[in-house]
């Protein structure tokens, strides 16, 4: 089972998914469209581009858009390179990084100096993966930031297509995004709620530029030419369908704004037809899922959130919690009176001392000892009864 937080993941992923990769046959559309039903576009990975779906359950969302991130890129390799192998896949996106972020890079070269281009791949996607700067936002994020990272396998291509990339690429098509977003917005005929989460999720999305919602921009003023790959220009439009979506069936004007936009990029009608179509049943599908397609009170989403995320994070580390538990006599005995009548002041205060010295023990949750980790705390000693229902019995037998 891969790890996807442990050195080593991306060969292990190779290794356990030789024969499972997807054969797009060099058919750039069908490759996108599949991108687009994984959820990838959207920053919110449902599935994966493999024959077999690989068992994500355990996985924090960080996790599941690491391993989707990467296989789209490969996937996306392997239509461009038909020839290549894993290693040489590696060593393009290794190679197309030191163009984008040299800076971390060179960081990354002095932390691993004799590391693999893999795991230092490893460690250029843990960076690209953004939910945010910090370990508990990052985790328990009312927003999430990946909705752009598809800029990447749009530079990706053109870097397999032309050996190269020109330095103002990432900017200017972050640019183009933010003014059709801008436009999109600006005749949306409803207003709601989403409309602010999304310009926060663009706010938190963004490398190169700065968002600002573009009051006198015309169409026509955005150089829609350059961007002359169909992935280029599918993912345009895909965006400023993100920015109309609604409950409801779009108003004329959006249908017309979104038509021109077609035009514009040279789409035929049935791809605008079909996208549409598409990104309507994703969002119907996972809209509740979707942190921003689901507005809701902040603090009921962090502890939503949390509650999913800790429970994984619990249940991926659950024997070695267990053991850890269970050895430590006291706060067995603790938890098992607090199931029959309430602890004292102090004695909730060893119990979480004592819990806080046991993630200190397992690297996964030291989540819990960091700034703010200590409101996580009441999820995990909620979870424990479900975590050793056995051990309790006996217990309260005793």
């Amino acid at each position: 089972m891969i790890n996807p937080s442990a050195n080593g993941w991306i060969d292990k992923f190779f290794a356990e998914n030789n024969d499972n990769f997807i054969d797009f046959q060099g058919n750039i559309l069908s490759f996108y469209e599949d991108c687009r039903a994984t959820g990838f576009i959207y920053g919110y990975v449902v599935h994966y581009q493999l024959k077999n779906q690989i068992n994500t359950t355990k996985w924090s969302y960080d996790e599941v858009t690491k391993v989707g991130f990467l296989n789209t890129l490969f996937s996306l390799y392997r239509i461009e390179k038909s020839n290549g192998t894993k290693e040489d896949f590696i060593n393009s996106v290794y190679q197309f990084y030191k163009i984008i972020q040299p800076e971390n890079l060179n960081f990354i070269k002095k932390l691993l100096p004799e590391g693999t281009h893999s795991s230092r791949l490893e460690k250029i996607i843990d960076d690209r993966i953004q939910t945010n700067n910090n370990t508990i936002s990052k985790n328990f994020s009312h927003i999430i930031t990946n909705a752009l990272l598809f800029i990447d396998v749009l530079a990706f291509e053109h870097f397999l297509k032309n050996e190269t990339l020109p330095s103002d690429y990432l900017k200017n098509i972050e640019s183009d995004c933010i003014k059709i977003v801008s436009l999109a917005l600006k005749i949306k005929e409803r207003k709601s709620k989403y409309d602010e989460l999304l310009v926060k999720l663009f706010e938190n999305s963004i490398r190169y530029t700065k968002f600002n919602t573009i009051e006198n921009i015309e169409l026509s003023e955005i150089k829609l030419m350059r961007h002359t790959s169909l992935l280029e220009k599918l993912y345009l439009l895909d965006i400023a369908q993100m920015a109309l979506w609604s409950d409801e069936k779009l108003e004329s004007n959006e249908d017309n704004f979104l038509k021109l936009l077609s035009s514009e990029l040279d789409l035929n009608a049935d791809l605008l037809e079909k996208s549409i179509k598409e990104i309507n049943a994703f969002i119907d599908t996972y809209k509740s899922e979707i942190p921003f397609f689901n507005y809701s009170n902040p603090i009921k989403h962090f502890y939503d959130q949390a509650n999913k995320n800790v429970t994984k994070l619990i249940i991926r580390n659950k024997d070695r919690l267990t053991k850890e538990i269970k050895e430590s006599g006291e706060l067995m005995q603790l938890l098992a009176k607090s199931t029959t009548k309430d602890l004292s002041k102090e004695e909730k205060k060893k119990v979480k001392k004592q819990l806080l010295d046991i993630c200190k023990t397992v690297p996964s949750l030291t989540i819990f000892l960091l700034p703010g980790g200590g409101l996580l705390l009441p999820i995990l000693i909620k979870f424990i009864p479900q975590l050793l229902p056995s051990a309790f019995n006996e217990n309260l037998d005793d």
